[in-house]
């Protein structure tokens, strides 16, 4: 599985003072599909001893979104070296033709039991490179 996508559509939930999509809703959405695309693709044994940690997150914020409109979620995985993957998300609003935000976040694996950085096996990277 190399790309993951979702529709989302925008709630009152969503909004901020200004009527749009609040930005730290766009990082829950980010967060979201990422878990996402692991649970999906991840074996049951990698789910069992690894976590993921963001370790920092860049957001592009393009165009607002507003409450009723349908979005897409997109994700893959730019690239996985070591124990760091890199991220990239782009929400988008297909009936308007437009980049809502775009986000590319440096996540590091950590194994569970001892909380240290664990290398990726090439089984793993070929899941999603």
């Amino acid at each position: 599985m190399k790309k993951h996508s979702k529709h989302i559509v925008v709630s009152e939930d969503d909004l901020d003072d200004n009527q749009h999509v609040n930005n730290v809703r766009y990082l829950h959405w980010v967060q979201d599909i990422a878990k996402e695309h692991w649970e999906l693709a991840a074996s049951e044994k990698d789910k069992k001893e690894v976590v993921w940690f963001a370790m920092d997150h860049h957001i592009a914020y393009k165009n607002p979104a507003f409450l009723g409109e349908q979005l897409v979620i997109n994700t893959y995985v730019e690239k996985m070296r070591g124990a760091i993957s890199t991220r990239v998300v782009e929400i988008t609003n297909p009936e308007k033709e437009l980049l809502i935000c775009k986000t590319v976040t440096n996540w590091c694996m950590m194994n569970k039991e001892t909380q240290k950085p664990a290398r990726m096996s090439n089984e793993m990277i070929a899941l999603f490179v």
